[in-house]
C-alpha cells in the first residue's frame, strides 16, 4: 500500500478509534450545517457524474432514431444486442467492482471511471459496424459498472439514513435530467450539416468529450471520507462522524472482509434486493433502449419523437423526487414502491390493448408516459439496501449485487423486443406485464422480512441484557445527540450508535434496527 493511502487509513482509523471512546457534543444547527456543506460539494459531483453516465447511456436510444441501425448495417437483433452488451459487461466485472470500491480511495475511483467511459462514448463515434460499436458499448459498460455501487456507499458515508432518499433521489433524478438533454442535444446536433460526420455521431462525439474533461475536475473536488475533508474544519470533521453514528452502517474501512462477503450470501434479503432489481430494470432498460422507437411507433416521425420524449424526461425527474420525499415522510419504502408500479401496469397495458391507429395517438403517448413511474422504484431500492446493511464490504458486495442485477435486468429487456415486432412490440409488452406484477409480490415479501428481522433484532438484546426497545435516531428528521436517551414517555432508552466503529455487520450488530 502506498504512503498516501497508509495515511489515509491512520486518519480514518483514529477518527473510529476516538468514536469509540469518547462520544463528540453536537447540536441541530452544527448539524445541518456540515449536511449543507456536504451537499455543496460531494453532492454536486454525485449528481453531476451520474448525469453523465445517464446521458452516455441513453443517447444510444436517440443514436438510432437519427440512423445509427442504417448507417452501420444493423440488422435482425444486432441493436437488441448492442444495447445488451454494456450490462453484459457491467455484469461480469461487479466482483472486481466489490473489492475496488472498498481498497481504492473515491477520489481516485471516480474520475477514473469517468474517464473511462467517456473516452468509451466518444469512440463510438468511429464505428462503422456492429462488430466496432459491440467493442465500445463493453468498455463504456465496463466502466460503469462500479457508478451505482460507489455512488450508493458514498451517499451512506456522508449522510445520515433519513437524509439518504432524497440525496440519492436527488442524483438519481438525473435519469429524467439526461432524457431531457439527450433529446434536446440530438434535436438540436441533428441540425448540422456535415459531409464527414452523421448526426448520431456527432451526437456521440460531443458526450463522449464532455464527460472526458469532467474527470479531473472531479477529482480536483472529491474528498474520500468525514476524516480527510478538505471542506471541514477539524472540529466539524470530528462532528460529522458524531452525525453518522445511529446510522449503525459504519463510515468507512478500507479492509476488504470474506466474512461480509459470506453473511450476505446467506441472508434471504439479498436476493430478494436482487429480484426486485432485476425486474424493476427489465421494464427501465426498454425505456432506455426501444422507447424513441416505440415513441415512434406510433405515428410520430424523428424530429416530433425526440421532442416527446422531454416530457418523459420530466416526469422521470419529478416521480424519482416524488417517491423519496414520500418514503422518507411516510417511512414506508415497501408501500411507496408497490403503489408506483401501479401506474406502470397501466402504461403497459394501454400500449399493449390499444391499435396504433391516428385516432389512438393520445392514448397511447399517456400509455408510454406512465412507465416513467419506474424510475420512482431504483432509488427507493438503493435506499432500502444501504440503510439496512452495515458493515463496509458486505455494503460493498450488497450494492455490487444490485448492480449485477440491474445489469441483468438490462440484458433481459432488450431482448424482449425485436424490430420484427415494430411497430406495437405485443410479445415484449406482454412480458413486461408478467414482470411488474412478480416485482409487486417480492416487495411485499421483502417488506415482511425486514418486519420479522427487526423481531429478532429486539430477541437477541434481550438475550445480552440489553432492552427489547432501542431509540432508532438515524431515521427522525431532527439530529438527537448523545444525551438524548429517553423515549417518548420520558423513560431512558438504550441508545443506537455505540458499535458503529467497530464495522459491524448489521447481523453482527445488536443495536441495528432495519428501516421498511
Amino acid at each position: 500500500m502506498s504512503k498516501p493511502d497508509t495515511v489515509h487509513d491512520e486518519m480514518g482509523k483514529g477518527v473510529e478509534a476516538e468514536a469509540r471512546h469518547q462520544r463528540v457534543p453536537l447540536t441541530e444547527e452544527e448539524s445541518k450545517r456540515i449536511c449543507h456543506k456536504t451537499d455543496r460539494t460531494i453532492l454536486l459531483v454525485l449528481i453531476w457524474v451520474y448525469f453523465l453516465q445517464i446521458l452516455d447511456k441513453t443517447v444510444l436510444g436517440y443514436g438510432a432514431t437519427f440512423g445509427l441501425q442504417e448507417d452501420t448495417g444493423l440488422t435482425g437483433n444486432q441493436y437488441s444486442l448492442v444495447g445488451s452488451i454494456g450490462p453484459i459487461a457491467q455484469l461480469a466485472w461487479q466482483p472486481f467492482s466489490s473489492v475496488l470500491i472498498v481498497k481504492v480511495p473515491h477520489k481516485i475511483l471516480m474520475p477514473t471511471l469517468c474517464l473511462g467511459w467517456g473516452i468509451a462514448q466518444a469512440c463510438m463515434a468511429a464505428c462503422h459496424n456492429f462488430s466496432s460499436l459491440m467493442a465500445t458499448r463493453f468498455f463504456l459498460g465496463l466502466f460503469e459498472a462500479g457508478c451505482l455501487p460507489l455512488f450508493s456507499i458514498i451517499t451512506s458515508q456522508w449522510y445520515r439514513r433519513a437524509e439518504q432518499p432524497l440525496r440519492i433521489a436527488a442524483w438519481y433524478s438525473t435519469n429524467g435530467l439526461a432524457t431531457i438533454v439527450a433529446a434536446a442535444l440530438s434535436y438540436g446536433l441533428a441540425q448540422i450539416q456535415s459531409d464527414v460526420l452523421f448526426p448520431w455521431q456527432i451526437l456521440f462525439l460531443f458526450v463522449g468529450l464532455l464527460t472526458i474533461v469532467s474527470a479531473p475536475i472531479v477529482y480536483w473536488r472529491l474528498d474520500n471520507d468525514i476524516s480527510t475533508a478538505r471542506f471541514l474544519t477539524e472540529t466539524e470533521k470530528a462532528q460529522g462522524v458524531e452525525r453518522l453514528l445511529a446510522n449503525q452502517t459504519g463510515t468507512g474501512n478500507t479492509e476488504f472482509k470474506f466474512s461480509h462477503v459470506f453473511e450476505a450470501a446467506l441472508e434471504p434479503k439479498t436476493y430478494l434486493w436482487i429480484g426486485m432489481a432485476m425486474l424493476l430494470n427489465i421494464g427501465a432498460s426498454v425505456t432506455n433502449v426501444f422507447g424513441p422507437l416505440i415513441l415512434g411507433g406510433l405515428g410520430y416521425d424523428k424530429y416530433r419523437t425526440t421532442l416527446l420524449t422531454m416530457p418523459f424526461g420530466a416526469l422521470q425527474f419529478v416521480i424519482i423526487l416524488l417517491a423519496s420525499f414520500l418514503a422518507q415522510t411516510a417511512r414506508l419504502k415497501g408501500a411507496i414502491l408497490a403503489a408506483f408500479m401501479l401506474p406502470v401496469v397501466a402504461g403497459l397495458a394501454i400500449l399493449f390493448a390499444v391499435a396504433r391507429t391516428k385516432s389512438e395517438q393520445s392514448a397511447l403517448l399517456a400509455g408510454y408516459y406512465l412507465l416513467s413511474f419506474i424510475f420512482g422504484g431504483n432509488p427507493l431500492i438503493v435506499t432500502w439496501i444501504i440503510g439496512n446493511t452495515a458493515g463496509s464490504t458486505k455494503k460493498s458486495v450488497a450494492m455490487s449485487l444490485y448492480n449485477a442485477a440491474t445489469s441483468a435486468g438490462n440484458i433481459v429487456g432488450p431482448l424482449l423486443f425485436s424490430s420484427t415486432e415494430a411497430p406495437g412490440y405485443h410479445p415484449g409488452l406482454r412480458a413486461c406485464l408478467g414482470i411488474f406484477s412478480a416485482l409487486t409480490a417480492v416487495v411485499i415479501i421483502q417488506w415482511g422480512n425486514l418486519l420479522f428481522l427487526n423481531q429478532q433484532q429486539a430477541r437477541r438484546r434481550v438475550r445480552n441484557g440489553k432492552s427489547a426497545q432501542i431509540i432508532d435516531h438515524s431515521m427522525q428528521s431532527n439530529f438527537h445527540g448523545i444525551e438524548d436517551n429517553t423515549d417518548e414517555a420520558g423513560q431512558e432508552v438504550a441508545h443506537a450508535g455505540s458499535n458503529v466503529a467497530e464495522d459491524l455487520t448489521d447481523r453482527e450488530n445488536d443495536e441495528f434496527v432495519y428501516i421498511y
